[in-house]
């Protein structure tokens, strides 16, 4: 990667919809707005992934960004869905696919899109590590990586087997940075350890960290009214040594214009600053959370095949962060079939006589409905 380039990449994946639309009712006039702004500001970076706004968004770079712009003037980015795969020979349908939608000719980066503990054993068990160093060796990626949703020490088993991978894609913030599931901070340790760049997702959790409770946000204030709440998160990843490139899912022409500022005034944080993020993520560890260990006891036993640990993780995240748009996108992710949803919980009761943590699940279940159901 060009060793000048601006931190700062537009995702693809949270863009302006239409009023009303559905995920892939892509505002193509306001995305298009937004991209020449982007590169007439000298920023390059683009991400898109195969199943970003149920296939739309891939489209809308080729459409909206390689049809209008010369291709030296962007660097482009996309990902290997493996886990919609059934059969090897998947990959390269979807490759192909990828290239004519993007209209790219070829991808300046190219993920093997989030391995976790699951998905690498259909990563090894197709040799997606050798089909990843054969694009590169044809010329169609021109680095490839992966994107990473597991343990610091199973990113570390990763990068050790496969030292061909140039670059890792990590969730990293300062509400994740020593958190026990995510692990930002020993994540990036081990990129670190191994040498590899670090492309940084999440960097504002999805929006939660621009958009916080109103006492939280007044921490931010007091100590730099100037300056917009996302700011704070973005610089924050922006100055660690090992990230060369932050993605940012801006999703309207102010928020990319806010994050440009950033990007083309960028400073590190002062000792000041690292204390008022701290300030702020003490009173964040007050808000009440319900104590679910994620230990899986009661998914088993629930006839409804309810994700019980995941919709109480979202569950406490809205709650703690107040973020309703991004936890209602990711609890539709996770409840594809109605059988799934909080709401059909049929008040059986086996989930509590198994829950180690006495939490009274089912009333749970139907603060999730409310919150994420309508």
């Amino acid at each position: 990667m060009e060793s000048n380039m601006k931190k700062l990449g537009l995702g693809m994946m949270r863009l302006p919809r239409l009023e009303g639309g559905r995920d892939a009712d892509i505002d193509k006039k306001q995305t298009a707005d937004m991209i020449d702004l982007f590169l007439e500001r000298g920023f390059k970076y683009i991400d898109t992934a195969f199943m970003y706004h149920d296939g739309e968004s891939e489209k809308a770079v080729g459409e909206l960004l390689a049809a209008r712009h010369p291709r030296e003037s962007f660097f482009l980015a996309s990902k290997l869905p493996l886990w919609s795969m059934e059969k090897k020979e998947d990959m390269e349908e979807i490759f192909n696919t990828q290239l004519e939608r993007t209209r790219a000719g070829y991808f300046d980066r190219y993920l093997i899109h989030g391995i976790d503990k699951r998905l690498v054993k259909k990563v090894d068990e197709f040799d997606a590590w050798g089909y990843m160093k054969s694009l590169k060796e044809k010329g169609l990626a021109r680095s490839i990586g992966f994107s990473f949703h597991s343990t610091a020490e199973h990113l570390d088993e990763i990068l050790t087997k496969h030292p061909e991978m140039e670059f890792v894609q990590l969730q990293l913030n300062y509400a994740d940075w020593e958190s026990e599931d995510v692990q930002s901070r020993l994540c990036y340790e081990v990129a670190e350890k191994h040498n590899k760049p670090v492309t940084v997702m999440e960097p504002v959790r999805g929006g939660a960290l621009a958009a916080m409770p109103e006492g939280i946000r007044d921490i931010f204030l007091r100590a730099a009214p100037e300056k917009n709440i996302a700011s704070w998160a973005l610089r924050f990843v922006a100055e660690l040594p090992m990230v060369n490139m932050v993605l940012s899912g801006m999703s309207n022409m102010q928020q990319l214009i806010e994050n440009m500022d950033t990007f083309d005034n960028l400073k590190p944080l002062t000792e000041a600053e690292h204390r008022v993020i701290s300030e702020v993520m003490e009173e964040l560890s007050k808000i009440p959370t319900i104590p679910c260990t994620a230990c899986k006891y009661c998914t088993p036993n629930c006839p409804q095949s309810i994700n019980i640990p995941r919709v109480i993780s979202l569950l406490n995240d809205y709650n703690t962060y107040r973020n309703l748009d991004a936890n209602v996108r990711r609890y539709n992710m996770l409840t594809k079939s109605d059988k799934g949803k909080a709401s059909s919980c049929i008040k059986c009761g086996k989930c509590e006589s198994y829950c180690p943590q006495n939490i009274k699940i089912m009333s749970v279940l139907e603060e999730a409905a409310k919150a994420f159901e309508g």
